[in-house]
């Protein structure tokens, strides 16, 4: 076996210096004046989808989704989940049956523990919704923006049952 190359060898330091100066030199002096989002060694397979999703064209969005075909992706079932709760008649069964594929693969998702708390809501499941939440509460180092929002939803909740819940 060969001798290993650390990620800090000046030889890949070299190299990923070589990379930074060929991406600025082609990209030329309109990336000076917006930069856009960090370069990536990697395209987003679902970045495609996560656009549409921005757009709120569902149906697309689907069609997309099952085009990548990610299924051993938690954040594909959570973008597939997120996509039938929203249609304009909701696929909740679909749905749910994505957001716990996404919570088989990866318990603490957080996307998939508040969209699937907010599908327990819809559905008036407020023991389960609270559930969520507490493993939000566990997965988040500080209150999160996936937190926020299910507690948020949750209190609406009880506030439109009346408390009843």
């Amino acid at each position: 076996m060969g001798p290993s190359i650390s990620p800090f060898s000046p030889r890949r330091i070299a190299a990923a210096l070589a990379v930074a100066t060929a991406a600025c030199l082609t990209a030329g002096p309109a990336a000076a004046a917006d930069p856009g989002p960090a370069p990536s060694a990697v395209a987003d397979p679902l970045g495609g989808a996560r656009a549409l999703i921005a757009k709120k064209q569902w149906p697309e969005a689907v069609a997309e989704l099952q085009r990548v075909n990610e299924t051993g992706n938690a954040d594909w079932h959570n973008l597939m989940g997120y996509s039938l709760r929203h249609f304009a008649k909701p696929d909740l069964d679909r749905a749910e049956s994505h957001y716990e594929q996404a919570l088989r693969i990866n318990p603490k998702h957080r996307g998939a523990l508040e969209y699937s708390g907010e599908l327990h809501l819809t559905r008036g499941d407020l023991a389960k919704a609270e559930q969520r939440l507490a493993a939000l509460n566990k997965a988040c180092f500080l209150p999160c923006e996936e937190y926020t929002e299910l507690k948020a939803a949750i209190e609406a909740h009880k506030r439109k049952a009346g408390g009843k819940s």
